[in-house]
């Protein structure tokens, strides 16, 4: 099982950016999909972005699109989502979750970060 650790998390203001990584340990990750996923306070757990093992294909929730970019260097085992213009609504907790195949999916993982705490001001 491969153990995925994410860091970059912090307070933001409203426009701001952040830059998300996830890094795994255990095994390689080349041959995972790899997705972000986020829990805002008294939510259910929403799919964000995902992208494919070699990073040909991406995904992306209506909510985030054209703002978050989710990219892979499989050489550094890591996975990252850069965040622009954030919003307030975008606060939560972001986990990352390697996929149990090589290709996109929204709601089967086989492994999960501890997540790290995104916070956008007003």
């Amino acid at each position: 099982q491969v153990q995925l650790v994410e860091s970059g998390g912090g307070l933001v203001q409203a426009g701001g950016s952040l830059r998300l990584s996830c890094a795994a340990s255990g095994r390689t990750l080349t041959y995972y999909g790899m997705a972000w996923l986020r829990q805002a306070p008294g939510k259910e757990r929403e799919f964000v972005a995902a992208i494919t093992w070699n990073g040909g294909s991406t995904l992306y929730a209506d909510s985030v699109k054209g703002r978050f970019t989710i990219s892979r260097d499989n050489d550094k085992n890591t996975v990252y989502l850069e965040m622009n213009s954030l919003k307030p609504e975008d606060t939560a907790v972001y986990y990352c979750a390697a996929a149990r195949g090589m290709g996109i999916t929204t709601i089967d993982f086989g492994s999960w970060g501890q997540g790290t705490q995104v916070t956008v001001s007003s």
